[in-house]
């Protein structure tokens, strides 16, 4: 098992693997987003969702509540279909948008600041290295956190529709 040093200590770092899919029916519209966490032979299956958001806010946030869900810091292998996520941390444009104020380039705001800087937060606490995987091509976790996120818009689509 890997080791880092902390405070003088040797601290046995576990390795965990995170699949991640965020769903929106309409954009913006009902979300949801579907992760599931995988430590050896265990396996945790999550998902969530908003009433009225975007894909790349329930990208983003399949990311940060499977993080969080980790009780201690850990090696993560985290496996995202959203070239939004993994282009933007990968090609260190985040790291630019929170450098110049949540601004682009172009001066204009970077969207999603709240969510990424809580998502940076959890890369302080995680040794987090993200993979990009095709979604809908038959990659199995990456398919069940896509019917985990559909299933949670489609359930704040059904509430909405109740309510009007």
């Amino acid at each position: 098992m890997p080791v880092c040093a902390r405070l003088g200590q040797e601290v046995a770092v576990k390795d965990v693997t995170i699949y991640t899919d965020g769903a929106c029916l309409g954009n913006p519209g009902p979300g949801g987003w579907g992760a599931i966490l995988v430590f050896g032979e265990h396996k945790k299956e999550m998902s969530g969702g908003s009433a009225q958001t975007t894909n790349n806010r329930m990208e983003l946030t399949a990311a940060i509540e499977a993080l969080s869900a980790l009780k201690e810091p850990c090696r993560v292998l985290l496996f995202s279909d959203s070239k939004y996520l993994v282009d933007a941390v990968e090609k260190r444009w985040v790291y630019g948008w929170r450098a110049d104020g949540w601004r682009r380039k172009d001066k204009s705001p970077a969207l999603n600041a709240d969510l990424w800087e809580r998502l940076l937060c959890l890369f302080d606490i995680h040794d987090v290295t993200l993979r990009w995987v095709r979604g809908h091509a038959g990659h199995a976790f990456n398919e069940r956190c896509d019917e985990l996120a559909v299933s949670e818009a489609q359930r704040y689509k059904a509430s909405l529709e109740v309510e009007t």
